[in-house]
């Protein structure tokens, strides 16, 4: 289901873009979208999805040009924590703290006059067990 893309800024709606490109991806390498956009305490999931057996939490980066660096290194160690205290939080909540996890990030590179390039990074911080 796209992103609804009313009332958002420049950096929101190319933000829902990339997470619509990231879904679409996403289920075409065989993931079921679980849910997007999960609001965890303080925390954002941008996608939580499964692949066969694996808990999936998906963090999508988008850039327009590479000024900033490349989206995956947009990934920074303080991101990784908090998406590792959002998944924690999450299966807490769901009352499945023991279920593994990992993180994989959708990089999606908007360059001029190129198509969008979409790379699905798998364990991008690692398989995490609990």
């Amino acid at each position: 289901m796209p992103a609804k893309l009313t009332h958002l800024t420049s950096r929101q709606h190319l933000g829902a873009r990339g997470e619509d490109r990231a879904a679409s991806a996403l289920i075409a390498a065989g993931y079921q979208i679980v849910a997007r956009d999960v609001r965890v305490s303080r925390w954002q999931i941008d996608i939580l999805a499964e692949e066969g057996d694996d808990l999936v939490i998906v963090e999508v980066k988008t850039r327009r040009g590479q000024a900033n660096g490349t989206p995956a290194e947009a990934v920074t160690t303080a991101k990784q924590r908090h998406l590792i205290a959002a998944a924690q939080t999450w299966l807490e909540n769901a009352n499945t703290p023991d279920r593994s996890f990992r993180i994989d990030v959708v990089a999606i590179a908007l360059l001029p006059g190129n198509l969008p390039q979409v790379e699905i990074i798998r364990h991008a911080v690692g398989e995490i067990a609990l």
